[in-house]
């Protein structure tokens, strides 16, 4: 087995530290405070191939591998879960499918344009009712022809506020049940019919926006479905699978932060004449911490590594991202402790780690089914 990252992958690894140090660091808790996107540093990003890392560099892409996604999106994650939730979601969530799925007129016309960083993407799946349950969706895309026309409203879309593209899945067939359900991808500016929501005022990474979109009786084109319509419910659940790499990597890269930034504050803090970090109670909550992380670490590669080989990695997906995610939140709970009133003031960044880290056991799949997803993947290869 080997453990050795390639050459391009040291590269782009340690290209993308210094550009997550050098600009996005400074700024993270200025875009936080004021719930900025920071629509020049994606720009940047996308220059650098970031927003499209998988996908060919025919489609706009960087034509780099999985294992090398998990590290950009970590890295960025590091100095601002925000914009390493932004890389996800355009990576994960919007390009994935549109390359998986997509005609090569869908490609040209909806992937090199964001794949490239020109544009943000999003992804239209959760609705009120529908969350953990996918195949209780309510949106509904009536064929009328030549047009499809789509009525609902979709919560919680990752980059909705600023995506000019967006895949989003609907209701075709009601009479088929999840069977009856299909994905699209548009154009959200050319989409009549369509208009943003409500913006959440969210607790953590507040530098991507989330919102409400509305479909009312909104038209899109007939040739905007993804492959053949019914496939909806299973392009969603792969989709996903990909997605929770993405954030697990992001987890990770937000529980690195709070060792980084524990281990620098132990040992500069000191108490009964000696730095903190001399106490063995402290000692052990960061031997913890790092072993937490290193394994979190492992799980991604291994799921990333499965997904370049072209391997189910369904169970390993899900397990990465669960643990990864508990990973932040207890790193981020343990490094509010080791910094003790200073770790919950906002001078301090371990208070936006915390924040941000709360969320990564929620989206793309609750830590709940995530347990789920795995338990079945143990019980049915049984």
């Amino acid at each position: 087995m080997d453990f050795d990252l390639s050459e391009e992958q040291i590269m782009v690894r340690d290209m993308v530290r210094r550009f997550a140090e050098d600009k996005i660091k400074p700024n993270a808790a200025k875009w936080d405070k004021d719930h900025t996107f920071p629509k020049e540093v994606i720009r940047e990003l996308g220059g650098m191939g970031l927003m499209g890392v998988t996908v060919p560099e025919k489609w706009g892409g960087a034509g780099m591998d999985y294992v090398t996604y998990v590290l950009v999106v970590s890295e960025l994650s590091k100095a601002c879960a925000g914009v390493g939730v932004i890389t996800s979601v355009n990576n994960s969530l919007y390009c994935y499918p549109v390359m998986k799925y997509g005609s090569d007129k869908q490609r040209e016309q909806f992937l090199k344009p964001v794949a490239s960083g020109k544009y943000e993407g999003c992804y239209g799946l959760t609705e009120a009712g529908a969350g953990s349950d996918p195949a209780a969706l309510r949106t509904t895309a009536v064929l009328d022809g030549d047009h499809w026309i789509v009525n609902g409203e979709k919560k919680f879309i990752t980059n909705g506020r600023d995506a000019r593209y967006m895949v989003f899945a609907a209701v075709t067939d009601k009479e088929k049940g999840y069977k009856g359900i299909s994905q699209f991808v548009i154009d959200l500016e050319n989409t009549p019919g369509f208009s943003v929501g409500y913006v959440e005022d969210k607790m953590g990474i507040r530098a991507s926006s989330t919102t409400e979109m509305v479909f009312d009786d909104a038209r899109v084109p007939r040739d905007a479905i993804l492959g053949e319509p019914g496939n909806g419910f299973r392009q969603m659940l792969e989709t996903l699978d990909s997605g929770r790499i993405g954030i697990g990597s992001q987890a990770l890269g937000i529980a690195k932060a709070c060792l980084e930034e524990a281990i620098e504050y132990t040992k500069e803090r000191k108490q009964f004449g000696k730095p903190i970090a001399a106490f063995q109670a402290n000692q052990f909550k960061l031997a913890d911490m790092g072993t937490r992380i290193d394994a979190s670490e492992l799980l991604l590669l291994r799921a990333a590594w499965l997904e370049d080989k072209g391997r189910k990695f369904e169970k390993e997906s899900a397990m990465a991202k669960m643990f990864a995610s508990d990973t932040a939140m207890n790193a981020a709970i343990e490094g509010v402790q080791l910094l003790g009133g200073y770790g919950y003031c906002s001078e301090y960044a371990m208070e936006r780690h915390m924040r941000d880290a709360k969320i990564t056991q929620i989206y793309e799949g609750t830590n709940e089914i995530m347990r789920l997803v795995i338990s079945r993947n143990l019980l049915g290869a049984r």
